[in-house]
Parts: C-alpha cells; structure tokens; sequence
C-alpha cells in the first residue's frame, strides 16, 4: 500500500490557512468532505477531537497526525496540509506542527488499518531530508509527487 492510494491532489493543501489546531482540523475535514468522503462533518470531528483528547497527535518534528475511525467514513483516506509558520499541536519536543496529515477510517474497517496508515508515514516522516523537501513543495503536484513515496 502507497500514501496515494489513500489520498489525491484535491486532499492536498500546500498552504493551510488556519493558525490554530481547531482551524487546521476544521479545514482538513472540509477537504474529506469535498471528496465525499464523509457522511457526517459533525462526527467525523466528534472522533478527531475525541483521540486528541486521548493524547496529542503531534508526533514531533513538525508533524501531527490527527486521525479518527468513525461510522461517518465510507472509506479510508489521508488529507495532507503544510502550515509553513506552524501551529501549536502540544507535541512533546514542543515542535509547532507544519506537516499535517489527517487520516480518516471507517468504525467497521477490517483490523487497524489506521495504525498501518501511521506505521507508514512515521516511517518516512522520521527522515529529516524527506521532511524538509516536503515543507518546501510549492504546488499541489510537486507534494503529490513526494506522498508517492511513503509506501
């Protein structure tokens, strides 16, 4: 499985507008919804903001991986956002968020398929130059063309 079996260029924003972690989910849940993806905003928020209350989902690095599995999902998706300037998404190294990833699962999908989405991306989200390229991207394809590669 690739990041981009889960995500297209209309899931991508290389420049959220938001400045606080409610505005960025906000926002984030509005591009899944564009997608048709979602049956519910309402729930769908209700689970993202649930598993944040559970602990941050800033991982540190700059990257939060806010992710919930409801009933509101008809089928597993990753939106991708930079916030160039960051965002406070209380991560433990205390690193301001610029790459978002949010992952959205059925309730009912089969195993955890969401820890697989995040054992993915941890994986080479952990590699700086990879990272850094990815902040740096300055169109939709350019950053589609890098998800390619988290596999």
């Amino acid at each position: 499985m690739k990041l981009t079996d889960l995500t297209n260029r209309e899931l991508i924003s290389t420049e959220l507008k938001g400045s606080t972690q409610k505005e960025i989910i906000d926002e984030m849940i509005e591009k899944l919804d564009g997608v048709g993806v979602l049956k519910s905003k309402r729930k769908f928020r209700k689970a993202i903001e649930k598993r944040e209350e559970e602990g941050s989902t800033g991982i540190g690095f700059g990257i939060a991986i806010p992710h919930g599995k409801s009933k509101a999902v008809t089928s597993p998706q990753v939106a991708f956002g930079i916030k160039r300037e960051g965002v406070d998404w209380k991560s433990a190294d205390g690193s301001l968020a610029k790459l978002i990833f949010m992952i959205a699962v059925p309730e009912e999908s089969a195993g955890n398929e969401h820890l697989k989405i995040l054992q993915m991306l941890s994986r080479k989200l952990m590699n700086e130059e990879f990272r850094e390229s990815l902040i740096h991207v300055q169109t939709t394809d350019d950053a589609y063309k890098l998800l390619e590669e988290i596999e």
